[in-house]
């Protein structure tokens, strides 16, 4: 199709995880903010024939590459390894480059600017060969990005300190504008593991290639990381703060109807009681810790929403469903409308994985957190949690027991407890809303960003 005189931006997804989806709905947004704009969306077939519909912008084009995995590669589809990200990594830049030459040729115009995943390193390799714009997507925290882009000096450092130091010190100014971190909460990724796979190979170069793309943003807002985001303004050329994305997308409603009635179950609840649990799409909590969380609830006659998956439901206590269901004070899901549950009045307290969006989407609610974090950024962002935000607690001994996890409860829910936690959160809430308010910093840092998809800037 030839569509003259209008601007042609591509974007690249890294398709894991909610990383497409989160870029997406960016996406979404710009194209409604440029309509004159054409955006080519690369993206795996799979993931393009479930979100593309006949409803999205017309001015968003869906594009195919491959996921650079043979035919007869076995997945179970529910966990992501490393060796799918090795085999995408694999053809990624070819692919990305074939599509761009086949978008420019269907659409008539040739690509004025790259949006991209910030995984996706290579790609300012390729738009300072088209002699364009690079515009890298950071999905999560101004923390987990802080420690990527300062992993040689971290390196540096816990060789300094490795013979004295372990995994639960709290070593001071190991990244810089965070005055102290616990070493093994730093993520893996950065300095234990693999550091040779191609996933960590990945991080460590986009740490050192992110100075170069002409605007770096982040999904959050800031506000909440005041001291990092001073630190690595002067580093990037342009550091945009344009989250909470679960307060500025445009999907409003959720993405399946509520057929488990949780929030009509949820009208039946006292304010601020609820326990809501979930540790979202990938991680799931060993069975001894789903016995454990499971009993800490029942003996503490928490009210609460878990959403589990069918698997795991086998692993818990023997009569737990019955008893907790048939006393109205227990409920157990395959899926909940995370975004709406957390909203509603109920909900006193969410345990969570820690995961970005979770932890984001548990700010915006104004609810506190108990983490149970696993890998990549949870740790990063539990530390932020509990120990700079101060908005929730890190599960004892750092996985569930009966008894850590009915102090973590108590600690949280309990009405007299005086620790200004509530306070806090209240606070943070606040802040995130009128960043995406009128004038507010996300919505200006948009704008900034939309000069430079349109070339205002330029």
């Amino acid at each position: 199709m030839e569509i003259t005189g209008k601007r042609h931006v591509s974007v690249f997804t890294f398709p894991f995880a909610s990383h497409p989806f989160i870029l997406l709905n960016l996406v979404r947004r710009l194209a409604s903010a440029a309509p004159a704009v054409v955006f080519s969306f690369f993206s795996t077939a799979k993931f393009n024939r479930a979100q593309f519909t006949e409803r999205d912008c017309d001015n968003i084009l869906p594009y195919d590459i491959s996921d650079g995995l043979p035919e007869d590669y076995v997945y179970d589809g529910k966990v992501v390894e490393e060796a799918q990200i090795g085999l995408f990594l694999g053809v990624a830049e070819e692919e990305f480059k074939r599509g761009v030459q086949v978008a420019e040729k269907d659409v008539g115009v040739r690509v004025s600017c790259l949006v991209v995943d910030a995984f996706l390193w290579s790609s300012g390799d390729l738009a300072e060969e088209m002699k364009i714009p690079w515009v890298a997507f950071w999905i999560a925290g101004s923390s987990s990005l802080s420690a990527h882009f300062y992993t040689d000096l971290i390196r540096q450092k816990y060789d300094e300190l490795k013979d004295s130091v372990g995994p639960d010190d709290e070593i001071p100014n190991l990244i810089p504008g965070l005055p102290v971190v616990r070493l093994g909460d730093i993520p893996k990724e950065v300095i234990f593991g693999d550091l040779e796979s191609p996933f960590v190979t990945m991080l460590h170069k986009m740490g050192g290639a992110i100075t170069k793309a002409t605007a770096v943003l982040v999904n959050s807002f800031q506000e909440l990381d005041p001291d990092l985001t001073k630190n690595l303004s002067p580093i990037f050329n342009n550091l945009l703060h344009i989250g909470p994305s679960n307060l500025v997308s445009k999907q409003k409603s959720p993405s399946k109807p509520d057929k488990s009635c949780c929030m009509s179950w949820l009208d039946t609840q006292n304010p601020r009681s609820v326990a809501y649990v979930s540790f979202g799409t990938v991680c799931t909590p060993p069975p001894l810790e789903l016995v454990a969380l499971a009993e800490a609830l029942e003996e503490g006659k928490t009210p609460f929403l878990w959403s589990l998956n069918n698997d795991s439901k086998k692993h818990l206590p023997s009569g737990f469903l019955d008893r907790t269901s048939a006393n109205g004070w227990g409920k157990i899901v395959s899926w909940a409308p995370q975004v709406q549950v957390l909203n509603h009045c109920s909900i006193g307290v969410y345990v969570t994985h820690g995961g970005w969006n979770s932890v984001m989407e548990s700010i915006t609610a104004g609810v506190p957190m108990i983490c149970r974090p696993f890998f990549a950024d949870n740790l990063i962002n539990t530390w932020m949690v509990e120990r700079v935000w101060r908005v929730g607690v890190r599960i004892e001994g750092k996985s569930f027991t009966k008894h850590g996890t009915c102090g973590a409860l108590q600690l949280v829910l309990s009405s007299s407890s005086d620790n200004g936690l509530k306070q806090r959160m209240e606070a943070l809430k606040d802040l995130a809303h009128k960043s995406v308010g009128p004038n507010g910093s996300s919505i200006l840092n948009f704008k900034t960003l939309v000069d430079v998809v349109t070339g205002a800037t330029l």
